[in-house]
């Protein structure tokens, strides 16, 4: 599917490529996704230049750094992280298995591709990063599921969803350079749950 400047968090505005850059820079986001996926958010951007069959000055044209990339890469994974908080608030889930269910997929989502946990983690407060304002809505959506729980008189009192954000994003750095997968780090999810539960008894 074509991607467009609008869905790639271009500033509004912007002109439209013309259909010949438009395929480039389609190429280029394909060719970075398999990279990723197999060798993490390093991946070569030579080798990701001659995946979509174009040269280096193109790709860096389109995306002058490697967070532009990855921004562009990820331009999907917003949408998904709204879903998913959604999904946990609507789901009629008692504190304990609701914040289990939350976290896991936190984690499972910002380790998407190998290496994109620290990524996520060091732009979440840098507005110069091209990925600032994906994770603002991963901030968002944290609020919005940490607010769920306090509203259900479960949370701990002074408990702040950034550092909640903080400490899950840790785990999932942990998870993502340790190669562990969700279950794997299950246990570090549950020592948080207990931390900023109220009480064992509320879920």
């Amino acid at each position: 599917m074509s991607v467009t400047r609008e869905q790639t968090g271009a500033e509004p505005g912007a002109k439209p490529l013309r259909a010949d850059a438009q395929r480039n820079y389609d190429k280029l986001v394909e060719a970075a996704r398999e990279a990723f996926r197999e060798h993490g958010a390093e991946a070569s951007l030579d080798d990701i230049a001659k995946r979509a069959g174009v040269g280096p000055g193109t790709l860096y044209r389109h995306f002058p750094t490697r967070d532009d990339l990855i921004d562009a890469v990820m331009r999907d994974w917003a949408a998904q992280i709204e879903a998913d908080s959604d999904a946990v608030v609507g789901s009629g889930l008692d504190a304990r298995p609701a914040l289990t269910d939350w976290f896991g997929k936190f984690v499972a989502n910002v380790g998407i591709y190998r290496g994109a946990a620290a990524k996520v983690m060091a732009a979440m407060d840098d507005e110069s990063s091209p990925i600032y304002r994906k994770c603002q809505v991963l901030v968002g959506a944290n609020e919005k599921v940490i607010g769920h729980i306090a509203e259900m008189g479960a949370l701990r009192d002074g408990v702040d969803s950034r550092e909640v954000m903080r400490l899950v994003s840790g785990v999932a750095s942990v998870a993502d350079q340790a190669g562990m997968d969700i279950a794997e780090a299950g246990p570090m999810l549950d020592i948080v749950i207990q931390g900023i539960l109220r009480d064992p008894a509320a879920s």
